[in-house]
């Protein structure tokens, strides 16, 4: 009898711990709201392999500067120590001559010679999902490039809308059946196109086995388009990952075409406010948490949006900055803090971590500087790693506690985790003060420096440097030795009521 009792008692014990171990090892099932995105330009990016150098000049910022496949896959890395989970591309397809940036279609179904073969792009995959990234493509369905063979075929005369230009862009047919830019328009209602363009866009899931599109200039192909578009590709890869580029400042419109399928956008209203914001001190921060409450009205799900203070077709936001006649580490740093700890999804284009300056396109596509900011890179690595150690940055809710004049206090909670982002607009330091019932028994640890700020009953008070960003965890006051001394307590009690069983059974 006291050997059973001994045996299950111990056995009982083990399967606590077992299941103690489980729950604590136990995750969520990641989404695509806890992904952050690295923006690459693959021409501009890394040179990996020298042979297919040809027509290659760095001087020139409209040829080809050399980036391809290989120079990615050397530098995945690189992009895990900076806290990147996905990387996006920029199209990978055969371009027209001088279409370094991908966009002037020539052939859908190979690959650009400058980047590399289609091996080396699967390669590139395979060594990214060993690291845990994602790989999502730039996809392009609106347009050819400006010379594409299928113009002067007279069996895809229908494969084309006829030729005019863009005139009134709130004319939905004309901004749908325009050339862009000169560019062939495709008549994606012509079966026949249809059936190509998604096909060929199976074709490189399937091929490949990529994550995702970023779907290039959505809002110039129909909806229905789309709506047949995802269902395509979800059938093959039912987790795969929809964002489109639909270039508008209206929520309303953009939002249109999450009934098309494409569940996630490049959020350009957002960006915009960020630029404004934090390009020059003295600003409020409030529209951008009413850009935050608009986006969960208009949106099916906010969280999987697209932020970005940078890409390739505005000018950069150091430029943005220094035209203001401000300290461009100091807004930067502040630009990135919200980036990284606001509702949706964060895009790092490639230098940005490194302060790259640039104007219009295509001087804000200049080639990557791996060497020009090393500080820079080790704060926004600091923040991608805070961004997937806490779960509240990723999926919680998102409140402006505390809205005066430059300085703004931002609260997100998840699951028991509350964090606070604190931010001083403004060039000189101030106090701040905001309150919170949930301070009492609680301190606030800064994330970024080690420090900690202790509340008075429900409120909190302290000097934050001008032109600062702060993130705190709301954390108990713990006392560990007790902690470990009930443990320990509880530990002994059961080896206690073993023995005496184990004594009672033998007498």
């Amino acid at each position: 009898m006291g050997k059973r009792f001994i045996f299950l008692a111990m056995s009982f014990l083990l399967f606590l711990s077992v299941q103690n171990k489980a729950l604590a090892e136990k995750k969520e099932e990641r989404s695509w709201k806890d992904e952050t995105i690295y923006f690459i330009m693959i021409d501009r990016f890394h040179n990996g392999d020298k042979k297919n150098d040809f027509d290659v000049d760095p001087t020139d910022p409209s040829a080809y500067h050399g980036g391809d496949f290989k120079g990615i896959t050397k530098k995945l890395d690189y992009l895990k120590d900076l806290g990147v989970t996905a990387i996006w591309m920029t199209p990978v397809v055969k371009n027209e001559e001088r279409g370094y940036h991908g966009y002037w279609t020539e052939d859908f179904y190979e690959t650009e010679e400058h980047f590399g073969t289609e091996e080396e792009l699967k390669k590139l995959v395979q060594k990214a999902h060993d690291r845990d990234i994602k790989v999502i493509v730039d996809l392009v369905v609106n347009h050819t490039g400006y010379i594409h063979a299928w113009q002067n075929n007279t069996e895809k005369k229908d494969w084309f809308h006829p030729k005019q230009e863009i005139t009134n862009w709130d004319d939905q047919q004309n901004v749908e059946n325009g050339w862009l830019a000169g560019l062939p328009d495709l008549n994606t209602e012509n079966p026949e196109t249809r059936k190509y363009l998604l096909d060929m866009a199976e074709y490189w899931i399937k091929e490949t086995n990529i994550d995702g599109y970023r779907l290039d200039t959505v809002k110039h192909v129909p909806k229905d388009f789309w709506v047949e578009f995802s269902e395509r590709v979800k059938n093959v890869k039912s987790d795969f990952y929809l964002i489109g580029e639909v270039w508008h400042n209206d929520p309303r419109y953009i939002s249109e075409y999450n009934k098309a399928g494409i569940q996630s956008f490049v959020d350009y209203p957002l960006f915009n406010e960020m630029v404004r914001v934090f390009r020059q001190s003295g600003q409020s921060l409030s529209e951008l948490h009413s850009v935050w409450e608009r986006n969960k009205y208009y949106y099916d799900d906010p969280y999987m949006l697209g932020n970005f203070i940078d890409n390739h077709d505005n000018i950069r936001f150091v430029r943005e900055v220094l035209l203001k006649q401000e300290d461009p580490e100091k807004r930067l740093k502040m630009a990135l803090t919200y980036l990284y700890t606001a509702p949706g999804i964060p895009i790092l284009y490639q230098g940005t971590e490194h302060m790259v300056d640039g104007g219009k396109d295509p001087d804000n596509r200049r080639m990557m500087a791996f060497n020009q900011n090393k500080k820079i890179e080790t704060f926004t690595a600091k923040l991608g790693s805070l961004r997937q150690k806490h779960p509240a940055l990723r999926r919680g809710d998102f409140t402006m506690i505390k809205d005066e004049g430059a300085k703004g206090v931002f609260k997100r909670t998840y699951k028991g985790e509350t964090l606070y982002i604190v931010f001083n607009n403004d060039k000189k330091a101030v106090n701040i003060a905001f309150q919170d019932k949930a301070f009492k028994g609680h301190k606030l640890v800064d994330l970024m420096n080690q420090n900690e700020e202790r509340a008075d009953g429900n409120k909190v008070e302290f000097q934050i440097k001008g032109e600062t960003a702060l993130i705190f965890l709301l954390q108990k006051h713990s006392n560990k030795p007790f902690l470990y001394g009930a443990i320990g307590a509880g530990i002994l009690l059961v080896i206690l009521l073993i023995s005496f069983f184990f004594r009672k059974s033998k007498s």
